[in-house]
């Protein structure tokens, strides 16, 4: 039996309800003459509903970001052939010292508690990581693949 393409549109809090526990996404800034540029990334979701990427200041991603602050991630399932969503927002990056209350957060997360975050903020401190947070503004359905509904049967 053939999988069928599926398409869901979903309000806010069922997009979050699905993004929350996935953490592998393909995260697009747009280069200085415009083509993208595509990062796979870990992500999580913080407490404010913002998609949380850890990152260097120095990273093609951060660049972009600070330059023009749009962004698109496509969310993926860990099983390829899951479901995922493309979402649309605002990039903003924080670096350090403003950067570490929000990487802990990250971490937590995606991970729960650290064993040590003393450890962890020393170690995020002493590798100048940043944060970048995405302000969601628009995402399309969450979509499988698949063939069309009409092709289905054949």
């Amino acid at each position: 039996m053939p999988s069928i393409a599926t398409t869901d549109r979903v309000d806010e809090q069922a997009l979050l309800d699905f993004v929350r526990p996935r953490h592998r996404c393909l995260l697009i800034t747009t280069r200085a003459d415009g083509r993208p540029q595509v990062s796979p990334v870990t992500c999580g979701v913080d407490t404010e509903g913002r998609i949380v990427v850890s990152t260097y200041p120095e990273r093609a991603k951060a660049r972009n970001l600070r330059r023009d602050p749009r962004v698109s991630l496509c969310v993926l399932s860990d099983d390829w052939d899951g479901p995922y969503v493309q979402v649309d927002g605002r990039g903003e990056v924080l670096d350090m010292p403003e950067a570490l209350d929000g990487l802990v957060e990250y971490f937590r997360c995606i991970s729960g508690e650290h064993p040590d975050w003393d450890e962890y903020r020393d170690a995020m401190a002493r590798q100048n990581k940043s944060l970048i947070r995405v302000h969601i503004e628009h995402w399309g359905p969450i979509a499988t693949g698949g063939f069309p509904p009409h092709l289905a049967g054949s």
